[in-house]
């Protein structure tokens, strides 16, 4: 009988939760449809479903008479995506943050649980609109794009992703309209396809026979704008100037840069790593205006102009043998807080700063700078690992020399329109990105991280040469022609031949542009 007594509750425990599993899949199983249609249309997957993914969630909802099913509903297909798309996170606390697989994985499900929140917070204020108003079914359909188009600019996120980089990476030519609307704006037209395929569905499920022109629409619309898209992009954006560029890109291993950073063991075996690269390549192929390093590749304080101070004075030797200007990455002291910055410097044909470095300005938050630290200062003692470097005054257009104007971005910061486009009308003619993805793998993040840059050099038509550590390096030009793609983690350079424009024309997205979709929300 006891032995009979456990095999029965072994099995309750196990038939229950299995159950109740299968209770919530059969529940939200459009919910669930829509997270995996999301997160299998996203960066590094074809975006076979950006047009129509969120309509079984919004089928969901119309259905729905409580917040409850609403908010848990939108929470799981924002779990369901970000697990598909966002996995790399995982990788990055496991090799980054030192944590054992099995914490990794739960940091993993804290982020999944918390990523796109926004999708469940939109159903809430859907519902209560729509509740409060007594909205009729088709202003309750419409009212879902909108409402959805607006979360995509308000929701604040780490990784400021939106299924409008997609286009880029599937190389739609509407792609080229973003210069008017930028990315976002195609983002946000996305959805509004998205709720013609609602509506359809809506009006075949009232046996309506007129369903068929909301299909229409969006297929119709999509053509045209690839059409104009093919015609707007081609040749207008061709420079007068050339510039080239040797994008150097080392591979150092992520122990090994921790190593050069925290101590001298392995700084001269870094910085002589990227001079043997350099000047192999410049041997190989060619003599370049600049070489290229990327974000804090340069393991050691650079404090003065001169580079005559530690492990300066080799690059500086360097720059003038080679009779070649340097951008590196690398790290400095911010004037008055003396707190340590993560800097983009420009190093001219004499050895020495063309002008002061740009300091990164957009920190990454629980890497370098712990959130609410500075009203709470505990949280640094809590938190040592993490970093307290000081903040950059924003968008800074540096001295190229010879009248060449370097937008500076580094890591992410290149993933903001509005910085780039800060970039653009104080007249960069260049943007320069300089990054370090080797702390996330080779599966999803360093293509996502690649175009989700690229696509700044669209919105304003400036090209943009991209130096990385580990991958993916690159440039765009303005026209929006990708060059040569590095392998990734692999030791590798290439000599690119830019053109730029010496009075390069501001884009729409620059300017009225850059406004025009969220006026169009707003009378939404």
């Amino acid at each position: 009988p006891v032995l009979m007594l456990q095999r029965l509750m072994i099995q309750r425990a196990v038939q229950i939760p299995i159950r109740k599993l299968v209770e919530y899949i059969t529940k939200y199983r459009l919910p669930i449809l829509s997270g995996l249609l999301i997160g299998t249309s996203y960066i590094p997957f074809p975006p076979w479903a950006i047009f129509f993914c969120f309509v079984p969630l919004w089928i969901f909802w119309l259905k729905q008479n409580s917040y409850k099913s609403v908010f848990w509903s939108g929470w799981t297909s924002g779990f369901i995506l970000s697990a598909i798309g966002f996995n790399w996170v995982a990788h990055t606390v496991h090799e980054f943050g030192h944590l054992p697989w099995p914490f990794a994985i739960l940091v993993l499900i804290l982020f999944c649980s918390l990523a796109n929140l926004h999708l469940a917070l939109v159903g809430l204020i859907w519902f209560a609109v729509c509740k409060r108003l007594q909205l009729k079914d088709s202003a309750r359909i419409w009212l879902l794009p909108l409402l959805s188009a607006v979360s995509d600019r308000a929701f604040p996120m780490i990784f400021d992703w939106h299924l409008g980089y997609t286009w880029l990476w599937a190389g739609f030519p509407a792609f080229h309209l973003a210069d008017i609307v930028g990315f976002i704006g195609l983002a946000n037209i996305g959805a509004l396809f998205n709720g013609f395929f609602l509506y359809a569905w809506y009006l075949r499920s009232q046996n309506r026979t007129r369903w068929i022109w909301p299909v229409a629409v969006p297929v119709v619309a999509f053509a045209l704008m690839n059409v104009w898209g093919h015609f707007h992009g081609a040749d207008r954006w061709v420079g007068d100037k050339i510039a080239k560029f040797l994008v150097v890109q080392a591979n150092i291993g992520n122990q090994e840069k921790l190593m050069a950073e925290q101590g001298h063991a392995y700084r001269n075996n870094v910085i002589s790593k990227f001079l043997m690269e350099t000047s192999k390549g410049l041997a190989d192929q060619g003599q370049a205006d600049f070489a290229v390093w990327p974000e804090t590749a340069f393991p050691d304080l650079i404090e003065r102009p001169e580079m005559n101070i530690g492990y300066s004075p080799m690059l500086k030797t360097f720059v003038l043998s080679n009779k070649t200007k340097l951008i590196t990455g690398g790290y400095t002291l911010q004037e008055g807080t003396r707190r340590i910055t993560n800097s983009f410097f420009v190093l001219g044909d004499n050895g020495e700063w063309l002008g002061k470095p740009y300091h990164k300005t957009v920190l990454l938050a629980f890497g370098e700078y712990m959130p609410f630290a500075d009203w709470f200062p505990s949280l640094k003692k809590m938190f040592p690992e993490v970093g307290d470097f000081g903040r950059g005054p924003g968008p800074t257009v540096l001295d190229g020399g010879g009248g060449l104007k370097l937008g500076a971005t580094i890591c992410y910061e290149g993933l903001f329109d509005w910085f780039v486009r800060d970039l653009a009308n104080q007249g960069a003619q260049v943007i320069v990105n300089l990054t370090n993805d080797s702390w996330y793998g080779k599966w999803e993040q360093p293509f996502q991280h690649g175009y989700m840059t690229l696509a700044r050099a669209i919105e304003v038509r400036r090209p943009l040469v991209r130096s990385t550590n580990t991958g993916i390096s690159t440039v765009i030009l303005a026209d929006g022609r990708i060059l040569a793609l590095s392998p990734l983690h692999e030791t590798w350079s290439h000599l690119y031949q830019v053109s730029y424009a010496e009075k390069p024309e501001a884009t729409l997205f620059m300017g009225w542009g850059y406004w025009l979709i969220p006026v169009l929300l707003l009378l939404g």
